[in-house]
């Protein structure tokens, strides 16, 4: 099983504050590994390689994988050879300002590299395939690429070969590709499976991205297969050092990568599906009431938009009420494990509330307005409600979560929690591809922009609604008095003197030629012309 599937948690709510992934550039923590067997690779190129730690995630134009491609390396790639000299070094290279001097963290052998691979994502990245680029001699972390294991087996050429592309141009044009790969192939056994069973079925999937990274020339140097708590070495032909049966996963917290991610604040955040999880829908009987009220709530919302105030309307009820639900939620915090906490949170909203809020937020200035609670103590629970909205989406509604989970997106990147906002614009983008708010941050998390911008922009924006909001009314009294009066005009400054201005003729009330072919003036005169004709 998933040894990092209930995690520690901290602070007050991990839904909104957690710390970044390890691979954060401003992690003071660094990586290394040596490893302990040698491997027999057809093309390595190098013993030691190197891959910075930066962390930005993102997926190809088909929405297939998600890569983690970091501005410190050159560039990532992936090669396939088979195995590493003996004393290989892997190191990850996190630092901070504040430190005086980077801490190294030596990583020794295949066990410690596998422990590592929660810490590397954030999450343990269960059902899938994670290919990690190594530069330099000392073998520094650098591009993370990955991708949920195809059921296909037809599929397996083609995905290697583009994992294998996506990496390696993941850096600048300029950059250096990187000196090496590592491979993780991460399953759990299917009903009637063993982990051996797993590893001896994805062992096809392991050669052929081997040989799709030995194809553009950078050595695979590690493939681990991990499931039911051990792991497998693809590229380690000794048995003494890599049993067939497997080697057992350390216990969670107690590796050198466990002891410099908790000195670093960092932590574990589950399970990818513990992740996703969060944002799927109910179902059974409460998925059904819940549809229910998605339904009476759309057929009640068409007349309400064509009321006196129409969409303003609607769109003003659905920001009070969220505005409500997000107080409520404040008052209301849940502990315990994250399952604990939703089902909290599931308590704290009717289905009406859920109903009507998933409604209005389906238009888009209701959704920006509502992206303005993304810091201070509204991140929190804005978080939660927007994955407790996105888990009421049920039934025929499922689509309609795209705006709560990019929402859920947008606040867990601004409170910089990168990992579960990946998962979340995931998800959001396998909802709907199209959905331009998701895209828009999915490319600025890839691009490692700072969310601080847009943040500024809408605190901006919500100052102007607010003190628009507070502006005092006029008096009654005023009003009318101002109706029957005109708007004094201001006083206009005088025309710049014009050559030959004395010699052109002059229309009606003084004024130049143009100046008399106004609307009211031409009516007036030919009211004139036609008064004319009939005294005529």
């Amino acid at each position: 099983m998933n040894p990092h599937s209930d995690p520690r948690k901290h602070g007050t709510d991990s839904n909104s504050t957690e710390n970044a992934p390890p691979v954060s550039p401003t992690d003071p923590v660094s990586d290394s590994v040596n490893s302990p067997h040698s491997h027999s690779h057809s093309d390595s190129d190098s013993a030691n390689n190197d891959a910075s730690a930066n962390n930005a995630e993102r997926k190809d134009p088909a929405n297939l994988t998600e890569k983690i491609a970091h501005s410190t390396p050159a560039g990532q790639s992936d090669s396939a050879q088979n195995s590493a000299p003996a004393s290989q070094s892997f190191t990850a290279a996190h630092t901070e300002a504040a430190p005086p001097a980077e801490t190294q963290v030596t990583l020794r052998g295949p066990a410690e590299l596998a422990d590592a691979l929660p810490y590397l994502m954030g999450f343990y990245p269960d059902d899938s395939i994670v290919m990690v680029a190594l530069h330099g001699e000392r073998g520094r972390f650098g591009g993370r690429v990955r991708l949920g294991i195809p059921a296909d087996t037809a599929q397996w050429p083609d995905v290697a070969d583009q994992l294998a592309d996506c990496l390696i141009s993941a850096g600048p044009d300029d950059a250096a590709p990187p000196a090496a790969i590592i491979v993780y192939l991460c399953q759990e056994p299917a009903p009637g499976e063993t982990g051996r069973d797993v590893k001896d079925r994805l062992r096809p999937l392991a050669q052929r991205l081997r040989t799709a990274c030995g194809a553009l020339d950078v050595p695979v140097l590690e493939a681990l297969c991990l499931s039911n708590g051990r792991f497998w070495s693809y590229c380690c032909p000794d048995f003494r050092c890599c049993p067939a049966e497997g080697t057992p996963m350390v216990m969670p917290g107690t590796s050198v990568m466990a002891a410099a991610a908790a000195y670093a604040g960092m932590q574990v955040r589950g399970s990818l599906k513990e992740m996703e999880a969060r944002l799927k829908p109910r179902t059974g009987r409460r998925g059904a009431e819940q549809e229910k009220a998605l339904d009476k709530a759309a057929g009640a919302l068409v007349p309400r938009m064509l009321g006196n105030e129409g969409a303003l309307a609607v769109r003003r009820a659905t920001l009070d009420l969220a505005e409500a639900m997000i107080h409520r939620f404040r008052q209301d915090t849940p502990s315990g494990s994250n399952r604990a906490r939703d089902a909290c949170d599931d308590a704290l909203i009717t289905d009406v509330e859920a109903a009507d809020l998933i409604l209005g937020l389906q238009d888009r200035c209701t959704r920006d307005r509502a992206a303005e609670w993304m810091d201070g103590s509204a991140a929190a629970p804005a978080l939660r409600l927007w994955r407790a909205l996105a888990r009421r989406c049920a039934g025929g509604y499922a689509e309609h979560a795209v705006a709560p989970v990019t929402l859920a997106a947008w606040v867990c990147w601004s409170t910089e929690d990168g990992p579960s906002a990946r998962i979340a614009l995931s998800h959001a983008l396998s909802l709907d591809p199209e959905y331009t708010f998701a895209q828009l941050l999915h490319r600025a998390i890839n691009e490692g922009l700072d969310p601080e911008p847009l943040r500024r922009c809408l605190r901006e924006q919500r100052r102007e609604a607010m003190s628009e909001e507070n502006a005092p009314a006029p008096a009654a009294g005023t009003q009318s008095a101002l109706a029957g009066k005109e708007t004094p005009r201001s006083p206009k400054r005088p025309d710049p003197a014009r050559p030959e201005a004395a010699t052109r003729p002059r229309g009606p009330r003084g004024a130049t030629g143009p100046g008399g072919r106004t609307t009211d003036r031409r009516t007036r005169r030919r009211a004139g012309r036609d008064d004319d004709r009939s005294r005529r």
